[in-house]
């Protein structure tokens, strides 16, 4: 229906729809890998479905200028079209149905949640009253914890939290997606207006990143064999600083090669390396009752990070007219991220 859209509002609409259908998927896609895996070969299938994710989002890029530059806008949602229906048979054809478990949903939780990102999110990045709306979905997310403390059938138990490895991930992740979305979001911008490049130089010009995430993403499955997933994470999350770093001490008026294609391959390379690792110690040490609930907690995590991340670097950067100024400021800030989220993944390995 994105694709369909006839106006803007429509495809606010359209596009929130969407974003139901994904939080029903990711992690009922998780949970399902956790059930069917046990021991190492349940590390495996998460290290790859932690792979899948990073990669889907770096060739979703190159293949969205492609489609920019050759057609219209609309086929980049309604390619997805024909692989929900695939994704639907393989899933009728293959995946057994699982025994129904009697439940009730926590609605006012997950009505004061809902409402309260909104309003954070609307809040740092297009509200008239940016203060009181922030201070809304503040005491939202507040009144959501409460919630959750005092529900029988809370959507987000809080004893999640109370495990070290998974809380200092979910930490991780939040920043680390923080930093990565709007690395994606704002480098084909700014190739375009400072360097003149076409939507479809500038999905050309990310190859660097999503070429080296694919081929180091891959290695990470036979890395844990020799090295502990905490460790091939801190790696990551540090390789990862290196190229935002890089790209921040050059600045984006160096050229292309030296601010963004160098960069990108070390940013490659840590992101191959992080993302899966962070998937699986967002769901450590969990028992049957919070399996599902930590996959839940690992996605919300991933798109909340996200959003916030985005915002408050759109928000700070605003009134910066230059393109240039704009986004060598808005690297500082992804530098600042990244710097929480690899103390976050450092925390994990003092957690004995």
């Amino acid at each position: 229906m994105v694709g369909l859209s006839t106006n803007g509002l429509m495809i606010i609409a359209m596009r929130a729809l969407q974003g139901i259908g994904s939080a029903i998927l990711a992690p009922t896609t998780l949970a399902l890998l956790m059930d069917s895996y046990r021991d190492q070969m349940r590390t495996r299938a998460i290290v790859y479905y932690g792979a899948t994710g990073g990669l889907g989002a770096s060739i979703g890029l190159v293949v969205g200028g492609l489609i920019a530059s050759y057609a219209s806008w609309r086929w980049g949602f309604l390619l997805n079209v024909p692989v929900g229906i695939l994704m639907i048979v393989l899933t009728l054809k293959y995946i057994p149905a699982s025994k129904k478990v009697e439940g009730k949903l926590d609605w006012l939780g997950s009505i004061l949640s809902v409402l309260g990102i909104t309003a954070l999110v609307y809040g740092i990045n297009g509200a008239s009253h940016p203060v009181p709306m922030v201070m809304t979905g503040i005491l939202l997310l507040v009144l959501f914890v409460w919630q959750e403390k005092v529900s029988k059938h809370p959507i987000t138990p809080l004893k999640l939290f109370k495990d070290r490895e998974r809380s200092s991930a979910y930490i991780a992740r939040f920043f680390f997606l923080g930093a990565m979305i709007s690395y994606f979001f704002l480098t084909p911008q700014a190739m375009q207006q400072v360097y003149h490049f076409t939507p479809l130089m500038a999905a050309v010009g990310f190859l660097p990143e999503t070429l080296p995430q694919f081929v180091f993403a891959t290695l990470v499955s036979r890395l844990n064999e020799k090295f502990t997933n905490t460790q091939i994470l801190i790696a990551g999350t540090v390789i990862t600083l290196a190229g935002l770093v890089f790209a921040a001490v050059v600045g984006i008026q160096a050229g292309y090669w030296w601010s963004v294609a160098i960069p990108m391959v070390i940013i490659g390379i840590g992101q191959g390396f992080t993302l899966s690792p962070l998937t699986v110690a967002g769901v450590a040490n969990t028992d049957k009752e919070i399996a599902g609930s930590a996959s839940g907690v690992v996605n919300m995590v991933h798109q909340i990070g996200s959003s916030v991340g985005l915002s408050i670097i759109t928000a700070l950067t605003a009134n910066l007219i230059s393109p240039v100024l704009s986004y060598d400021h808005a690297i500082i800030i992804m530098v600042v991220f990244m710097l929480i989220s690899v103390g976050a993944t450092l925390n994990i390995g003092l957690k004995k």
